[in-house]
Parts: structure tokens; C-alpha cells; sequence
């Protein structure tokens, strides 16, 4: 891995002063945690000039209950969002997510904010330098061809944070600030299918905040990914599965995906089985529906009929075991 560069560092006390300091500063990046940033920059994938580092805002990483609802700022560590006991209560999946990411010392450092603007993978991308060179580059980073489908003009890297897919169930919002102010959008919303450019954001904006609703809380969910190996590895395909259960009918059921396209989205056609009994067909038409609405590709090591089918796979076994707690919660009298 290459030396890292130069740079010049700064280190602002509020979220406005970061935005203004992005403004101003020659090529400039935000820093959280750095997990993934600073192992991009000694690639040479990113070439900043500045780092804005967020670690000195005050109140930029708390955690803090809003009415019935969970705000997570931005900076709150996973380490942080994975210990937190209204989280495992009432948005469990978010709980969970931020509990599988990597290993634990990358959880002690990386962020909500990090891994929600992760930028997206692909086995011909994050490769060192001389890897990228020697192969002409690519698409998504100074080449003309795509190497996962070099007949098309689409880049196909793909996201893979496990935040938001767990987020997308549970309806949270994200609040951005730029210089021309502040916003709130879904956080399905926050992304492009595109790997290229798969984060909504203008620039200099500044992802500041989660927000979890009250209308959620409590709606029994889960996460599951499979990796290569079981700890540090990025999730070869993610689900955040919600299902709300009762006389084995499924009352409520939100699913999301990760890993296995350019961006992180809701399967909206798994509303469909809602109302309908939950048995052995109805596992069998959740698997078949989150596979139909996936598509992953030639970006990791792994074959993408596999990923297609684990992601089916995940959610049936997550769908088995919230099913479960549901048959197993007492009935009102």
C-alpha cells in the first residue's frame, strides 16, 4: 500500500464552520472515522488536497432520544450505535447492522455518517495504483471501460454499507447541511443507481444526522450479510428485514438490500405478501421476489448467481426468525 500524501488538515469546531471550510479549501474531503477513506487516499482512488476531520464538532456523534423517536448524529461511532439499548430495542436492525460491520477495532473509529456515504466497490476499483494502471483503469475512475460489462457505458460498483438498508426499513430521514442550508430527505433517497455518482449530495453538503421515527419503533427487525470471511470483509449481499406478525399472518413486512447494486434500496414488490399467510409458500415468494429485484454483478471475487441467491436466502432466514418471535409474543386477552 502506498505512503499516504500530503495534506493539509483541518480540524472545525461546528458542522457550519466544516461546510464553509469545504467551500474554500483546495479539493477538500470530509473525514469521519477514515476506515475507508485514508485506504482509498494511499490507493491513489482519492486525491484530496484537504481533510476537513469531523472528529473535534461537539455533539456531532450523539445519540439522543426525540419524543418517541432515536436521533444518531452522524459521527456516532458503530461501536456506539451497535451498544445502544434503545436501538437493539426498538430499531433492531440498525443495532445489528452497525454490530456486523468489519472487525472491532474499525467499529471503535468508523461512523453512521462514514458508512452511509461509503463510496461504492468493485474488484477492478479498489485495487492499488500500479493493479488499476496496469489494467488501463476503468470506468469509474480515469478508464473508458466498464471490466465487469465492458460492452455497456453503466458502472456497476456496488454499495455496500449496512447501515442503510437497516435505516430504509425502519423510514429514517438523514439531515444534510450545505452552504445553501439545511435539508431532511429518506434515507432511501439519498442515493442513485449508479455506480459512478451514487450519492445524492451536492457539493459540500454534509450528512449531520439520522433520524429514526417514532412510527417505527418497535416494529420487530433484523440484519444478515454474507462476507468471505466472517469479520472485516464488506458484505458480498446485505438484507434489513422487518416483519410484524400475528395468528402466523404477516401484518408488516419491509424489506431492503445492500451489496448487490450500485445502491442500497427498498424490495417495495415484498409488500405484496402482507396479509397472507406466512408459511412455507410464502417464504418460497419472499425468496423469489428479493432475488427478481436484485442484480448483482461481476464486482467481487464471488459469482453473481451466488449473490443472488444468498440474498434470497438471508431473507427468508431472517423472515423464519422474526416469524418466530411473533408466534412466540403473547395474545391480548
Amino acid at each position: 500500500m502506498e505512503h499516504l500524501p500530503a495534506l493539509k488538515l483541518h480540524r472545525p469546531a461546528t458542522v457550519e464552520a466544516a461546510v464553509a471550510l469545504f467551500a474554500g479549501a483546495p479539493n477538500p474531503r470530509y473525514l469521519a472515522g477514515g476506515t475507508d477513506m485514508v485506504v482509498n487516499i494511499r490507493r491513489g482512488i482519492e486525491a484530496p488536497e484537504s481533510l476537513i476531520d469531523l472528529a473535534a464538532i461537539e455533539g456531532f456523534d450523539a445519540i439522543g432520544e426525540h419524543g418517541a423517536g432515536v436521533t444518531i448524529g452522524a459521527g456516532a461511532t458503530l461501536a456506539a450505535i451497535a451498544a445502544h439499548d434503545r436501538l437493539h430495542r426498538d430499531y433492531g436492525a440498525v443495532a445489528e447492522a452497525a454490530a456486523s460491520v468489519a472487525g472491532p477495532t474499525h467499529r471503535a473509529y468508523a461512523t453512521l455518517g462514514g458508512n452511509l456515504c461509503l463510496d461504492t466497490r468493485c474488484i477492478y476499483y479498489n485495487q492499488s495504483e500500479w493493479w488499476r494502471r496496469s489494467n488501463a483503469y476503468c470506468l469509474k475512475h480515469r478508464g473508458e471501460v466498464c471490466h465487469v460489462a465492458p460492452n455497456g457505458s453503466f458502472c456497476f460498483a456496488a454499495f455496500s454499507g449496512d447501515l442503510a438498508p437497516a435505516l430504509i426499513v425502519h423510514e429514517a430521514e438523514v439531515e444534510i447541511l450545505g452552504l445553501g442550508g439545511a435539508r431532511r430527505i429518506a434515507v432511501a433517497d439519498l442515493y442513485g443507481n449508479d455506480g459512478m455518482d451514487h450519492l445524492r449530495l451536492a457539493r459540500g453538503e454534509l450528512v449531520v444526522a439520522a433520524h429514526l421515527p417514532p412510527s417505527t419503533a418497535g416494529l420487530p427487525s433484523a440484519y444478515a450479510k454474507s462476507r468471505v470471511r466472517g469479520a472485516i470483509d464488506f458484505p458480498l449481499a446485505g438484507v434489513a428485514l422487518a416483519l410484524r406478525s400475528g395468528g402466523g399472518m404477516a401484518e408488516d413486512l419491509r424489506v431492503a438490500v445492500t451489496a448487490v447494486d450500485p445502491h442500497p434500496h427498498a424490495i417495495a414488490e415484498a409488500g405484496a405478501l402482507v396479509g397472507r399467510s406466512i408459511d412455507e409458500t410464502w417464504m418460497s415468494a419472499l425468496r423469489e421476489t428479493v432475488r427478481a429485484h436484485t442484480k448483482p454483478m461481476r464486482t467481487t471475487t464471488t459469482r453473481p448467481w451466488y449473490r443472488r441467491r444468498v440474498v434470497g436466502a438471508l431473507a427468508v432466514k431472517l423472515a423464519t426468525r422474526l416469524g418466530e418471535r411473533g408466534r412466540s409474543r403473547p395474545t391480548s386477552p
